[in-house]
């Protein structure tokens, strides 16, 4: 049995709050570590004590195992949770931990080598009697031997790295013409993300719903698994929504993907908390994918429906306790269900987004749990994966918790940066999700470009604007000028005050006239159309309005004179009133004008100067926050100066490369 009283957590952000919120409820001392931009991160905060372990970059800092070795040393920890990403899936780490003296919660280095490779893993699980997906995963790599091995498996085909996760290096291909293309690319994004370009292939199982059995083994060889989840809502390849337990699970198969599940761990002589991943298909078959050799995304689900605390029983695990439950010990009640928040633009094709976070302020009740990493007043970095929170509703039945979660997106407040809230909400919102008949091909087929597109303005929320910006800069003026008469508030000798508002978003503008009445009623005016607006109740945050006699509660936030931001039934707004700053002119670069979508490292150049180049052309690629972004022409022309070079740090809008439009004969 190894002891140990003090848990350093190898990770940040809400993987790292919530690791240390169960280690010091069980009584551990515990130790963050923190790269120079996270030096006032939550995670440090949360934490008994912090060592910094370098620059901002994860490859300076989250990923060098020397740099988290010695950090425990000089913390006095004697364990390591990896949580997951960085290095939880890393056999090295796992190794130098153990070298080090230091307990690695988590399972071996060779349980984590032979899972960590794709091809392996499906050797070892065959050999297990674990059904696989149909593929090829044997060492010759060249093109030519995987296209001839592609066209004998048969399209539609699943190009994917042999290392890693997270959708990075993987591509779906439906016929012979695309994938040649696929492989480059996939190889280009593998290498990057893992630093290895292996690949497989398995055949694509049309529209399959991706199922995964949570498992927990000792090291006295007992394994148990907490039922199932079910993942298949994703985009990208990339888990969106996840719930447990699945929707259509019979106890007939529940028992037999459990078995498998428990096969395929003690077949690798697995110890601690894994995820056993399998595509079920229409007739009720399923395939072993993957295994995860970490604590997951998404276990809070399963924590919900089985009252269990999975770090608790890692910790325990590694402490080298036996495990204190049975298979029969193992119940489900209820359902549970989980989003994951990013900061991200929906209406930009999902690009991560960074900035200013002006106020976070998560909702609460019954049957919610919201695993968060962040707090008002911090920056979201490029540096990191864009997941900010997760947010989880239990309910007694999937629909009750489908109710609740939504109603938590909706009274969750993130202001500064845009997010994929308002989508998530439409997921869950969506009839076929509601009736539990989802697969992995769901958001595709539910959502086109323009369903992810920003809320448009309305004459109804413009006015919900004005009113929210002029009572807020009374309650300012009122602060400031104590002992003002409050009868006084709104009036004029001239008669009803009036104030002026222009919002625009896109191409289209809005001009207000608010008229005030008494100090919380408002008449909104445009062209012809005139809305009533009341405020029954205000705070710095949070308005509860009769808006034309109905009544809405609308989360906001005024950053500056002229600015707000709204949130009006999970929809957000980030309005300017133009009046407020008249003679100010905003330049939009024009098509010619190649800038940088996000922050991050721009890979590659693939145009010179003098070069033509046609409309969706590849000029470049971008990678930031693990994905990797493909720039494209947007005009015909020629690229007249390129400004970036390839390998160079950029930032938001920075300017890569100008074309210009070729001139019209007269």
């Amino acid at each position: 049995m190894r002891s140990f009283d003090t848990i350093l957590v190898a990770n940040r952000g809400e993987i790292a709050v919530r690791v240390m919120k169960t280690a010091k409820a069980l009584g551990y001392r515990t130790i963050a570590v923190y790269s120079e931009v996270d030096e006032h991160a939550p995670h440090v905060q949360v934490a008994d004590d912090a060592v910094c372990i370098g620059p901002a970059p994860a490859a300076e800092s989250y990923l060098v195992v020397e740099k988290i070795i010695a950090a425990a040393r000089e913390s006095g920890a004697q364990a390591i949770h990896p949580g997951y990403g960085f290095l939880s899936e890393n056999p090295e780490f796992s190794r130098a931990c153990e070298g080090a003296n230091l307990v690695f919660i988590g399972p071996s280095p060779e349980s984590i080598e032979l899972m960590g490779n794709k091809a392996a893993a499906k050797q070892r699980m065959r050999q297990a009697d674990v059904q696989c997906v149909p593929g090829y995963d044997d060492a010759d790599q060249t093109d030519d031997k995987l296209i001839v091995m592609a066209k004998r498996i048969g399209f539609p085909i699943m190009v994917k790295a042999v290392a890693g996760g997270g959708g990075r290096g993987m591509r779906l291909v439906q016929g012979a013409v695309d994938l040649p293309s696929a492989i480059i690319s996939a190889r280009s994004e593998a290498t990057n993300a893992f630093g290895s370009g292996e690949l497989i292939l398995e055949k694509a199982i049309v529209q399959p719903r991706h199922v995964e059995v949570q498992i927990l083994a000792d090291t006295h060889g007992n394994v148990v698994y907490f039922a199932e989840r079910d993942c298949s809502v994703q985009r990208r390849h990339q888990k969106v929504v996840e719930e447990a337990p699945c929707p259509i699970m019979t106890e007939e198969l529940r028992a037999r993907m459990g078995a498998a599940a428990v096969d395929a761990a003690k077949s690798i002589s697995y110890r601690g908390v894994g995820t056993v991943e399998f595509l079920l298909d229409t007739t009720g078959e399923f395939y072993f994918l993957e295994m995860n050799t970490r604590l997951q995304v998404e276990h809070p689900v399963t924590e919900m429906i089985t009252g269990v605390d999975l770090v608790a029983l890692q910790i325990e695990v590694a402490q080298g306790e036996v495990l204190g439950l049975s298979q029969e010990d193992i119940k489900i009640n209820g359902h549970a269900i989980e989003v994951r928040l990013y900061a991200e633009d929906p209406a930009q094709n999902f690009l991560p987004v960074t900035g200013h976070v002006d106020l976070w302020r998560p909702a609460e009740g019954e049957g919610v749990r919201i695993d968060a990493g962040i707090v008002s007043g911090q920056d979201i970095s490029p540096y990191y994966d864009p997941m900010v929170a997760k947010v989880i509703a239990w309910g007694e039945t999937r629909q009750l918790a489908i109710s609740r979660l939504i109603g938590a997106l909706k009274n969750t407040r993130l202001f500064g940066i845009k997010t994929n809230k308002s989508f998530l909400i439409d997921v869950l919102s969506k009839e076929r999700f509601q009736t539990g008949a989802v697969t992995t091909a769901f958001i595709a087929q539910e959502f086109d470009e323009h369903c992810v597109q920003d809320a448009p303005l309305s004459v109804s929320v413009a006015s919900i604007a004005a009113a929210i910006q002029y009572q807020t800069s009374r309650s300012c003026a009122w602060q400031r000028s104590l002992g003002v008469n409050t009868e006084l508030l709104n009036w004029s000798s001239a008669g009803c005050l009036e104030s002026h508002y222009k919002y625009c978003v896109d191409e289209s503008c809005l001009e207000l006239v608010l008229l005030t009445s008494t100090p919380a009623e408002y008449e909104v005016c445009f062209e012809e159309h005139k809305t009533l607006v009341t405020i029954i109740d205000m705070d710095t945050c949070e308005a509860i309005l009769s808006v034309n006699g109905r009544r809405c509660q609308v989360g906001f936030f005024v950053s500056e004179e002229g600015n707000v931001q709204l949130d009006v039934d999970g929809r957000m707004y980030a309005l300017r009133n133009e009046f407020a700053y008249s003679g100010q002119i905003d330049e939009a670069g024009g098509g010619g004008r190649v800038t940088s979508p996000m922050h991050g490292t721009l890979l590659e150049i693939f145009v010179e100067a003098g070069d033509s180049v046609s409309k969706g052309d590849r000029l470049g690629v971008l990678e930031a926050m693990k994905m990797q972004c493909e720039i494209l022409a947007e005009i015909d022309g020629v690229v007249t100066n390129i400004h970036a070079t390839s390998g160079s740090q950029i930032a938001l809008d920075d300017l890569i490369m100008e074309i210009e439009e070729p001139s019209v004969a007269a």
